[in-house]
């Protein structure tokens, strides 16, 4: 491998750990102006994850962790897989817009990408699984962590989908007798 491709896994582990750390850490404490748990659990209620303050917690966890992790470049298989699923689920509540501006997929979708390369990939030679040999980043532990991943996405989709379609549906809007057309 060579020194400029582990600099840059570096500078790459380091900018979205980063940036997920911090998401995860407005999630769990409030922190960089986020609702900590309570407000984002009432924010996860409200788009169909029930119960929200342990669908705050997972995701808080999987975000401020695995992008610790990956900062540090520590367990890089497993952390990468769950910032993958977290963000696959977070690309769900997004879809079917893509660009972020409009308030699609694109930063999650773009995160989940990031998350399954650096698991695929590993951390290169700057980090902390370098240093103790990839003692808990396995190739067969990033397997289970990615299809595990994978999996629990698609089963968390489902359930805030079935809460979705059980929830009644909003009132429309009051009839008005003016003709729009009619100036």
């Amino acid at each position: 491998m060579s020194k400029a491709r582990d600099i840059g896994l570096l500078a790459l582990r380091l900018g979205v750990g980063g940036m997920t750390a911090a998401h995860g850490a407005q999630k769990l404490f409030g922190w960089f102006g986020g609702g900590g748990l309570k407000g984002t659990g009432g924010f996860f209620e409200s788009m169909g994850f029930e119960p929200g303050d342990r669908s705050a917690l997972a995701s808080g966890l999987c975000e401020a962790g695995g992008g610790t992790l990956l900062a540090l470049g520590l367990a890089t298989g497993p952390a990468g897989a769950a910032l993958t699923g977290n963000m696959i689920v977070a690309s769900s509540v997004h879809a079917p817009k893509i660009f972020n501006t409009d308030g699609g997929l694109e930063l999650p979708a773009t995160f989940a990408l990031v998350g399954t390369a650096l698991a695929l990939t590993g951390p290169g030679r700057y980090s902390l699984d370098a240093a103790t040999g990839g003692l808990l980043s396995r190739p067969w532990m990033t397997a289970i962590a990615l299809v595990s991943a994978v999996g629990s996405a698609a089963f968390l989709i489902s359930q805030r989908a079935k809460v979705l379609a059980a929830r009644p549906a909003p009132p429309a809007p009051p009839e008005s007798d003016e003709n729009p057309i009619d100036v």
